[in-house]
């Protein structure tokens, strides 16, 4: 196993670092570095820029329009626009329906949904959760029934990240209830302009409306809506599940995120502090871990050697990295850690910090509060993508048979 890039890899790299600094915009990148809200725009304007260069949907084969790489390359590109403060991919489109509809849709399918989400033109939500089944998946009761030529949707799915945007929703709903409560299971695309479809925001300790509650009374989806067949939706959730749990590792935004701890902690004046240096020295080593584990498994696929399966454990280790890089940003910070003041934010004071200074406008701040919003938004991911509790007993199993 050789984890160096050959020189055509670091070529490659060089070729996307070049290409993502010309032209991923300044004051997004400012934003990113700054942990700064992000709007819709922004996050759809990053997203139009790569579509139209053909890289918003980089895991893509060449069959369906993508660049066609191979893993490592998927992975330099993932690293160099992470370092360059791009904002991350929403996944909810290009990383995880998209693979569903290329490996299980029609071709008719295909032709009508891939397109949109190539471009970067049209926003896709993720419809699992429910109230009572999040990590037993399992046991969604969203229920669609067959009438003529179209289910007749009702129930209600919950932690809909960024729903309020979102113009089509995947959904895992119940079609049957025969047999085990996985085989009742299908996977829907559903417009969420259709009457009957309710999204209430849902506000969370970061003051942040990230997640939704979505709600189907009555909502009539065309039967060409359905991927694959009926009853079959547990397969296909748990090939679009693999994809987001190794996107949930997210180690490039790790490495960017522990050398912005270290600017926090040096401004702050306690990167003297040995016992704290420690604890900034003890992450980077997880990190370095993290990062050599994804290489194994890259180095794996371009081997084409069958990898062991450990999407479970990227995503145990890479939530856990996040926590800890939110809470050590805390500590370093102090009472500069702000917490959200919602009527100072909507005014435009960002907490920016120069030479331990507040300032209330974005400017050439080393640092940016408020960092406590940042450690309520990442208490989820030990949660979400199944929790790592659920993950530990799966790596388990796959260990000890």
């Amino acid at each position: 196993m050789d984890l160096a890039f050959t020189p055509e890899e670091e070529q490659f790299r060089q070729e996307v670092r070049t290409w993502v600094r010309a032209n991923l915009p300044a004051d997004i990148a400012h934003k990113v570095h700054h942990a700064l809200r992000l709007t819709r725009d922004d996050m759809q304007g990053w997203a139009k820029i790569l579509g139209s260069k053909g890289w918003l949907g980089f895991g893509w084969p060449k069959a369906f329009g993508g660049p066609g790489w191979n893993a490592i390359q998927k992975h330099l590109f993932e690293e160099e626009c992470a370092l360059a403060g791009a904002p991350r991919i929403v996944p909810f489109g290009p990383v995880m329906v998209a693979p569903v509809i290329m490996a299980f849709g029609t071709p008719e399918q295909q032709q009508r949904f891939l397109p949109g989400i190539a471009s970067g033109e049209v926003w896709w939500s993720q419809g699992y959760s429910e109230p009572g089944s999040g990590s037993d998946l399992a046991s969604v009761k969203c229920r669609a029934e067959h009438q003529g030529d179209h289910y007749l949707v009702n129930g209600q799915k919950t932690w809909t990240t960024l729903g309020q945007y979102g113009e089509w929703i995947f959904c895992l709903v119940r079609t049957s209830t025969e047999g085990k409560p996985q085989t009742g299971i299908s996977f829907l695309l559903i417009d969420m302009k259709s009457p009957g479809v309710t999204v209430r925001p849902i506000r969370l300790l970061d003051g942040e409306c990230e997640v939704n509650e979505v709600f189907f009374d009555n909502v009539k989806v065309p039967l060409n809506n359905l991927i694959g067949e009926e009853n079959k939706g547990w397969t296909y959730a748990k090939h679009l599940l693999s994809h987001e749990r190794t996107n949930i590792a997210d180690v490039n935004r790790s490495k960017r995120e522990l050398e912005r701890l270290k600017r926090i902690a040096k401004q702050e004046g306690v990167w003297d502090d040995l016992r704290f240096r420690d604890q900034i020295a003890l992450l980077e080593v997880d990190v370095i871990a993290l990062e050599m584990l994804v290489l194994r498994v890259l180095s794996a696929e371009k081997s084409g050697k069958n990898s062991l399966d450990i999407a479970g454990l990227l995503k145990i280790k890479g939530s856990e990295i996040q926590q800890r890089y939110a809470e050590l940003m805390m500590l370093a910070a102090g009472p500069f850690a702000l917490p959200l003041i919602q009527e100072a934010m909507d005014a435009g004071w960002q907490g920016d910090q120069v030479n331990g200074q507040m300032f209330g406008f974005p400017g050439d701040a080393l640092h940016c509060a408020p960092l406590a919003s940042t450690y309520f938004n990442l208490r989820k991911t030990t949660i979400y993508g199944g929790s790592n509790e659920v993950q530990r007993n799966i790596v388990a199993q796959v260990v000890l048979g």
